[in-house]
């Protein structure tokens, strides 16, 4: 990816972590965040999180703990 975007959530707890991602995302509509999540729970949460929200996950790699979601087009 070119120009990614990236959030550096660290080992920031769900609570959180889904507080500050609704932000960032509602200010990127269509567009795709890698963000960076150490805390043990976030392999369940953001893609529970995501399911939620109608963002897309679009991808999970364990070994650098990233998630790459697709913000939804249409945040009201």
């Amino acid at each position: 990816m070119t120009d990614e975007t990236v959030f550096d959530a660290g080992a920031l707890g769900c609570g959180e972590l889904v507080v500050l991602l609704r932000i960032r995302l509602r200010k990127m509509p269509g567009r795709v965040l890698r963000v960076v999540a150490t805390d043990p729970g976030a392999p369940e949460d953001i893609p529970a999180w995501c399911r939620m929200t109608r963002c897309d996950l679009l991808r999970h790699d364990p070994a650098t703990h990233s998630f790459w979601i697709r913000s939804r087009d249409d945040w009201s």
